[in-house]
């Protein structure tokens, strides 16, 4: 290879920027592979997650980069992904095999937290990422529910392994429970629990936990932050005020925990009248969106009150795995929202990475 112009493609490459990371390719050790032929540029650029909503906006910084060099004819990039380990922070020990350990979690109750958990969890999937679920909501388990899974997992090597379902690796008290039993645990027991369902599950490699919180500023917030490295949490609201300010409290909590927020997701938003197309704002909407700038973290979206989203959790096939819908679309976007997030995070608290 001509070392001079391999030379040239490297300073090229170090004036592309991630747009998210703010950072060049060659910096972040995201262009690897290079070859060049005589005019023609090969390469492949390693994104820090398979959800990257930029993915087609790094392509064409990359393309103009390169095509800024008299000589090059022809590029041809290879998009693939490596999700990042999160740093270790505070006294909790990571868990082998999950890169990403991320809290989702809502001020109070009936918001649709765990809906929003599963679609996102399959929306990431879908799009290449390994992911699993833990359902941490002890009081309320319906994880297995909407994603259709049941039978008693089993013990291999000392490890339970875990149920899995649309590409996802989940682990519930639900699979414990008989139907209908009620969970009735102080504080420490609920501890207990989320501990074991944590280490004592073989979780495999994952690039992404989705950890499903009970509602409100509990015992379970407290034990889980000091269980494990938390990448971020995740918080779901409706638009009307007064779930609002249980956002704002939930937000407080997390940030004393030392725990970033990823950012706000509105649900219920609004809701289209199949008879007219025309939109309905049951709940009031765009509250979370200003609660989100009135505080400093990021909207992520919204999700609309839709009869598919309620039939695919009933059903155990999430309105994600339905690529037709435009719902799945929408959790599609939030899934990629909420990975750059934690890729901006790791990168802001990681250490200088190595170059290969």
């Amino acid at each position: 290879m001509d070392q001079q112009r391999l030379d040239q493609v490297m300073d090229a490459l170090r004036t592309v920027e991630d747009p998210e990371l703010h950072k060049d390719l060659v910096t972040l050790n995201m262009a690897r592979d290079i070859e060049i032929d005589g005019g023609n540029v090969s390469l492949t650029v390693v994104l820090t997650t398979p959800a990257c909503p930029l993915r087609d906006e790094i392509d064409r910084r990359v393309r103009v980069g390169l095509q800024q060099l008299d000589w090059v004819e022809s590029v041809h990039i290879n998009m693939t992904a490596e999700v990042r380990q999160g740093p270790m922070m505070g006294e909790a020990a990571p868990i082998p095999g999950i890169k990403n350990a991320v809290a989702v979690a809502s001020g109070k109750g009936g918001v649709g937290k765990t809906t929003t958990t599963v679609n996102l969890g399959v929306a990431l999937a879908r799009q290449g990422a390994s992911v699993g679920i833990l359902d941490a909501d002890v009081y309320g388990p319906n994880i297995p529910i909407m994603l259709g899974a049941d039978g008693a997992p089993m013990t291999m090597a000392g490890k339970i392994a875990p149920i899995e379902a649309h590409g996802i690796k989940l682990m519930s008290l639900g699979f414990m429970l008989e139907e209908g039993a009620p969970v009735i645990w102080r504080g420490p027991m609920i501890g207990g629990a989320i501990g074991q369902l944590l280490n004592d599950v073989d979780w495999g490699e994952l690039d992404y936990l989705l950890i499903d919180m009970p509602p409100g500023t509990g015992d379970a917030s407290l034990s889980l932050a000091q269980l494990v490295p938390v990448a971020g949490t995740l918080i779901v609201s409706t638009p009307q005020a007064v779930a609002l300010q249980d956002v704002l409290r939930s937000i407080s909590m997390w940030e004393k925990l030392g725990v970033p927020v990823l950012g706000l997701v509105e649900n219920m938003s609004y809701f289209v009248n199949p008879a007219d197309g025309s939109r309905l704002e049951i709940f009031g909407h765009g509250g979370a969106r200003e609660a989100a700038e009135k505080v400093g973290i990021e909207f992520l979206g919204e999700i609309s009150l839709d009869q598919a989203i309620r039939i695919g959790g009933d059903s155990g096939t999430p309105v994600a795995t339905d690529e037709s819908n435009p719902q799945a679309a929408a959790y599609a976007e939030i899934a990629g929202r909420m990975a750059a997030a934690i890729s901006i995070k790791n990168e802001e608290r990681a250490e200088p990475l190595p170059m290969l």
